[in-house]
């Protein structure tokens, strides 16, 4: 690093998807690590984006985002939790998920404040947090099934503690918390007075009969919670970074002054396409999750017939696989290996962990076309032992 870069960034290396993403160019890898699909996005929306472009919609947004996108936010939020949210108030769009969560805690987390994040975590959450003078508090899920111990949550909090950051459905792991676990932590939030910070950029992928829900909805919860969302998942079109947060108008407020001074706006052309991919509502969903369940199916087959043991994801599109049996006890070794020997990439979770902790197991993804599967489950079948 540069002797003269700012403090906050020490400790801050490259990005563990930048690695593994160019392993993979280097040893041309079928990427399973990197969670974006090789696949294109719906025509219906792509032509949606081209018309905005024609029709001159290439000037600034409202920094708070357009309202015709707030208001479909507003309808989506409501068909999907039965509760209203006022689109002129309590959403602002934002550059993807990753600026939505940027704002927020620089909204609202002072230096010295204690953010409570549990592990394995999205890679964004403790720069994040950090970056605001704050201090992660870390809280390990249990493997293989990804428990929360709520004993160690109770006694990570204290005095300093701001803020709960939730990941629901979880990145990396595919938990989707039930309703039951959240209303252990909300009674947590509530009773320390604490904000939740909920990711739920997943939370159209959620399977078989496993629901999501927004802990925002619970009793005693809106007024605590911001909720992150995107349309970057839901359609397949991560690239366009179009997300957003939803918040009581106090904390709406905050996030949105720190907004206006990072990016200001997101793409107007792209916003405007979002608003059509979200009136398509029901329909659409239900065809991606039929899409993402055979997807899902066919690399749960493949990490098995390999050798490896894995506990199908409840939601994302990402597979924890188990490699212990394969005599590898070093997760980013062992994904070293696999691009390299078998040509194939996945990600190491261990960079998902404060201390490099290793739960035995690698992250595959598997928003992919079923050809992209195929194949990496050919090259799969000659993974055995360690050569």
């Amino acid at each position: 690093m540069h002797p003269k870069s700012a403090n906050r960034l020490a400790g801050f290396g490259t990005s563990i998807f930048s690695e593994i993403s160019a392993l993979a160019a280097q040893y041309q890898a079928i990427n399973l690590g990197q969670g974006f699909p090789d696949f294109a996005g719906p025509a219906f929306l792509k032509d949606a984006a081209c018309s905005a472009i024609n029709a001159d919609l290439n000037q600034y947004a409202p920094s708070t985002g357009l309202p015709t996108l707030r208001a479909a936010i507003a309808r989506t939020w409501e068909r999907h939790t039965k509760a209203s949210v006022n689109p002129e108030t309590e959403i602002t769009v934002t550059s993807g998920a990753t600026e939505a969560l940027f704002a927020t805690i620089m909204a609202l987390i002072n230096p010295g404040d204690e953010v409570i994040i549990f592990e394995p975590y999205y890679d964004a959450y403790p720069p994040n947090v950090l970056m605001a003078g704050g201090i992660p508090r870390y809280i390990r899920l249990s493997e293989p099934r990804w428990d929360v111990d709520f004993a160690q949550v109770r006694a990570a909090i204290t005095p300093q503690t701001k803020a709960i950051i939730l990941n629901t459905p979880h990145n990396p792991t595919g938990k989707v918390w039930s309703r039951a676990e959240l209303n252990q932590l909300a009674a947590i939030a509530i009773e320390h007075d604490l904000l939740v910070l909920s990711d739920e950029v997943y939370d159209r992928l959620v399977f078989e009969d496993h629901q999501h829900c927004s802990i925002a909805t619970l009793p005693g919860m809106w007024e605590r919670t911001v909720t992150i969302s995107s349309t970057g998942k839901t359609f397949s079109v991560t690239g366009w970074k179009i997300g957003y947060a939803i918040a009581p108008n106090p904390l709406t407020e905050a996030i949105r002054r720190v907004h206006q001074f990072v990016t200001f706006a997101s793409a107007t052309p792209l916003q405007a396409a979002a608003v059509v991919g979200l009136n398509a509502g029901e329909p659409y969903e239900r065809q991606l999750l039929q899409f993402y369940s055979a997807r899902r199916a066919q690399l749960v087959k493949a990490l098995g017939d390999a050798g490896l043991y894995v506990l199908p994801p409840q939601g994302t599109y990402f597979v924890m696989a188990d490699i212990r049996d394969l005599g590898w006890d070093n997760d980013a070794e062992f994904c070293r290996h696999l691009i390299s020997e078998i040509g194939v990439a996945a990600i190491p979770p261990s960079a998902f962990y404060h201390d490099n902790y290793q739960a035995g197991m690698v992250r595959f993804c598997f928003a992919k076309k079923p050809e992209t599967i195929a194949a990496a489950a050919e090259k799969l079948k000659r993974l055995g032992s360690r050569s």
